[in-house]
């Protein structure tokens, strides 16, 4: 497949592209900073770009399979750039009438677990709290993909970790993996790189944990 990836430095991002690579796909990895991209392969073109206007990412986007995007805060002063980089994204995708768009948003902006304990619960309302702006801009970046006319599935993880590959996790369309308090970036990204052909998770929030 044909695939682009956005937020590709980060932790998501990078291993969508490595595992997306391994698997024989053509990968177009969008940075800023062409540096911070460990990733290398031959078929792999690095496209350099800012996401402040969707005009010249047009040429990222055009033809693409799919896209994927770990676009997002990483603290709590960045809250407002997943809503807005999606945005330019969204409007390059529909420019070049290239459909399939694959997002990480965060577990607590969708539905919780069913069964849940009253821990989990009010664990998630402190985390909520905490991060409320953070978890505002994704509600927004997710409504902004509802109102558009792309193809898109929000992958919802819980607490993200550094580990390696397990392909043993859980994941729930509509819903969240009860008890579901971790999981890694690399399974995030192998979950992502799977739910490319799978129509049920069109236009669908996507639970997933351990």
């Amino acid at each position: 497949m044909e695939l682009t990836v956005f937020g590709a430095t980060g932790g998501i991002g990078q291993e969508i592209v490595r595992q997306a690579l391994g698997a024989g796909h053509r990968v177009t990895a969008v940075v800023r900073d062409p540096a911070r991209l460990t990733v290398t392969g031959a078929r792999l073109e690095v496209f350099r770009a800012d996401l402040t206007d969707p005009e010249p990412l047009r040429p990222a986007v055009a033809g693409r399979d799919a896209v994927l995007s770990g676009l997002g805060a990483r603290s709590r002063g960045d809250a407002g750039v997943a809503a807005r980089l999606t945005r330019t994204v969204l409007a390059a995708m529909e420019a070049e009438q290239t459909r399939r768009l694959l997002v990480v948003s965060a577990g607590p902006v969708g539905p919780g677990a069913e069964h849940d304990t009253l821990v989990d619960r009010a664990m998630q309302r402190l985390v909520s709290g905490i991060l409320k702006d953070v978890y505002a801009d994704l509600r927004e970046m997710e409504d902004e993909l509802a109102a558009g006319a792309t193809d898109w599935t929000v992958v919802r993880p819980p607490r993200l970790q550094n580990k390696p590959l397990t392909g043993s996790y859980r994941t729930v369309v509509g819903g969240f993996p009860p008890r579901g308090r971790f999981i890694a970036r690399a399974d995030v990204a192998h979950a992502m790189l799977a739910m490319i052909d799978d129509p049920g998770t069109v236009k669908q929030g996507v639970g997933i944990a351990y």
